[in-house]
C-alpha cells in the first residue's frame, strides 16, 4: 500500500461541497464532491451520541492536534475516508450549524455565532491527511486491524468494513438506520444501539447461529437481505407472541438460542404471563434474567434462577443440631448417607464437607428456612438435583 502525506488540506477545503443526511445520520461527501466521507464499509456517525463532537471543534480553537486522518484514493481526484471520518463529519456539522459548542462564559454558540477571528481560525486549520493507494485487501486488511484515535471499532463495525458490498449496505439500512420504526419494539429484547451496530449483530448472530463472517462471506454480493430480515422478525414475533408482557431483562438475552431450542412447542400467553408475575414476585429469586429460559424449558433448570441460598448462620445451626443428633444415634449426620449400606452410613462430615439443600425443593413451594434446610454431603447434593 502507498502513501502520500499532504499537509496543506484545510478544514475550509474538506468542508466545500459537504453533505450531512439527517435520516441516515452520516456525513456523505466533502472536498467539492471528490471525496466519499463515509463509504460502504464505515460505520455510522456516533460521536455525537458519545459526546465527543464538540470536543473535536474545541481541539482546533485550541490548536490541539486531532489526529491523522487516511483517505484511500478510489480514482483520479476521488477518495474515501479510510480513518477520520467521524473526526470530519464533526467538523462539518459543525461549520453546517447542525450542533453548538460552549463557550468561554458557558453559552452555546453555532459557528456562525462565533467571532469571526474564531471562525478564520477554525476554516483555515490545515490537517495532516494521508492518501492511501493499493489493493482492495490491503486497504481492507489495514481498515480491520488499525484504531487510530477515538471509538475502538467493535468487532461487527470491523466485520462490515471486510466484507462490504451488496448486502452490507443493505443490511445496514434495514437495522443500523435510527430512522427505522421498528426500532422501538427491537430494543425490548436487543441492548445496545442502531448506530454501533447492535440491532444487526443480533440479526446477523440469530441466523447464523453465531457464525456471523462466515455467513456475512458467503452472502456478501447479495442483492436482496430476505433470509436475514424473516428470520430475524421470526424471533422477534415469537418472542413477544410467547411473552406478552415486555420486562427489563428480557433485553440482551439469547433470543436467538431459545427461539431454535424451544420455538416449535406451544406454550399458552396466558398462563406464562401469571407464571412470570409469579417469579417476579419472588423474593428468592436473585437471576431475574433467568426466568424466561426457565418457564420455556418446562420450570425445571432452579439454576438459572439462582435461588436464594441459605445463610451461613443456618448453616451452621442446622450442622450443629444433625451432628448432635447423629452422633447419639451412631450414624452420619448427612441424612442420606445414614439410610445408605456404604461406607459412609455412620461417618460425621465436617461442615465444609456439606452443602446446605431444601428438604422440600424450592420449585415444589419449599421455602428458603431454617425450617426447610438441611445438610448433606457434596455428593448427596449435587446428586439431589430438584428432587
Amino acid at each position: 500500500m502507498k502513501t502520500i502525506l499532504k499537509t496543506d488540506i484545510t478544514v475550509k477545503d474538506i468542508c466545500e461541497g459537504f453533505v450531512y443526511n439527517e435520516l441516515e445520520g452520516k456525513g456523505l461527501f466533502g472536498l467539492s464532491g471528490k471525496l466519499i466521507i463515509q463509504p460502504p464499509y464505515q460505520r455510522n456517525f456516533i460521536y455525537a451520541e458519545a459526546g465527543k463532537e464538540a470536543a473535536v471543534i474545541e481541539s482546533i480553537l485550541k490548536e490541539y492536534p486531532i489526529g491523522l486522518i487516511y483517505f484511500n484514493k478510489v480514482g483520479k481526484d476521488k477518495f474515501e475516508v479510510l480513518d477520520g471520518q467521524q473526526r470530519i463529519t464533526s467538523i462539518g456539522r459543525f461549520i453546517a450549524g447542525k450542533f453548538a459548542i460552549q463557550d468561554e462564559n458557558g453559552m452555546p454558540q453555532n459557528f456562525s455565532g462565533l467571532a469571526r477571528e474564531k471562525r478564520a481560525k477554525i476554516e483555515n486549520t490545515k490537517l495532516t491527511i494521508y492518501e492511501c493507494e493499493g489493493e482492495e485487501t490491503d486497504i481492507m486488511n489495514w481498515f480491520e486491524t488499525i484504531n487510530i484515535v477515538g471509538i475502538p471499532l467493535n468487532d461487527q463495525e470491523k466485520s462490515n468494513a471486510v466484507y462490504y458490498g451488496p448486502f452490507v449496505t443493505l443490511a445496514k439500512e434495514e437495522f443500523s438506520n435510527n430512522q427505522n420504526s421498528n426500532i422501538q419494539k427491537w430494543n425490548a429484547y436487543i441492548k445496545g444501539s442502531a448506530n454501533r451496530q447492535d440491532f444487526l449483530h443480533a440479526a446477523l448472530d440469530w441466523v447464523s447461529r453465531g457464525n456471523i463472517r462466515e455467513y456475512m462471506s458467503k452472502h456478501r454480493k447479495d442483492e436482496n437481505i430476505k433470509e436475514l430480515k424473516t428470520y430475524f422478525n421470526s424471533v422477534i414475533d415469537w418472542v413477544s407472541n410467547v411473552f406478552t408482557d415486555v420486562e427489563n431483562e428480557m433485553r440482551g438475552l439469547e433470543w436467538g438460542r431459545l427461539y431454535e431450542t424451544y420455538h416449535k412447542k406451544s406454550y399458552d400467553p396466558k398462563k406464562i404471563s401469571a407464571e412470570v408475575h409469579k417469579l417476579y414476585a419472588d423474593s428468592y429469586i436473585k437471576n431475574r434474567k433467568g426466568i424466561f429460559e426457565y418457564i420455556l424449558g418446562g420450570s425445571t433448570d432452579t439454576k438459572l434462577l439462582e435461588v436464594r441460598v441459605f445463610d451461613d448462620a443456618t448453616k451452621k445451626a442446622t450442622y450443629a443440631t444433625q451432628t448432635a443428633l447423629a452422633e447419639k444415634k451412631h450414624i452420619s449426620n448427612c441424612p442420606l448417607c445414614a439410610v445408605g449400606r456404604d461406607a459412609n452410613k455412620d461417618r460425621i462430615w465436617k461442615l465444609d464437607e456439606m452443602d446446605a439443600d431444601h428438604v422440600a425443593a424450592w420449585s415444589k413451594g419449599g421455602k428458603t428456612s431454617a425450617k426447610n434446610c438441611q445438610m448433606l454431603c457434596k455428593t448427596h447434593n449435587r446428586a439431589k438435583g430438584n428432587r
